[in-house]
């Protein structure tokens, strides 16, 4: 997976701090659909340095994919599958499906509520720097207009 963010400081270990600004769903361009009124969020994250890079470059960073998929698929697909499956055993047993099955659903947010904060914890992704990126046109100008 890779990201393009800013350096914010760099340290002595080959590391740097990287501030990356998220943005909601619908990619930021709020603009082109009337707005949405979704926040943007300012994430920091320590990288590994390898290239040198200085405070204030533009940077691609990647990170391992896997950890990732695996959120995914915990957070939308395990209560989907407990829906199914609760919903097919509750109509098999008791010739209703749907409370069982909504309570299969339940099940399944709890468990990734619970894996969420055992991930929480345990926030093991690695961030490599792979290189500098070339500043989006829309980024020039307006620090041009503002500086």
């Amino acid at each position: 997976m890779e990201q393009l963010v800013r350096i914010k400081q760099t340290y002595d270990n080959g590391t740097a701090l990287v501030v990356h600004l998220r943005e909601s769903a619908c990619s930021g361009d709020c603009h082109k659909c009337s707005g949405c009124g979704a926040a943007k969020e300012t994430v920091l994250l320590t990288a590994d340095n390898p290239i040198g890079a200085r405070r204030g470059d533009l940077v691609k960073v990647t990170s391992a994919t896997a950890p990732v998929l695996k959120a995914a698929l915990v957070l939308y697909i395990l209560p989907l599958i407990l829906f199914f499956l609760a919903y097919w055993l509750g109509d098999v047993v008791w010739g209703r499906g749907a409370l069982p099955g909504c309570l299969g659903f339940v099940l399944g947010i709890g468990i990734v509520v619970l894996y969420d904060r055992k991930v929480m914890r345990k926030a093991d992704i690695r961030y490599t720097i792979t290189g500098f990126a070339e500043e989006p046109k829309s980024v020039r100008k307006e620090e041009h207009n503002h500086g």
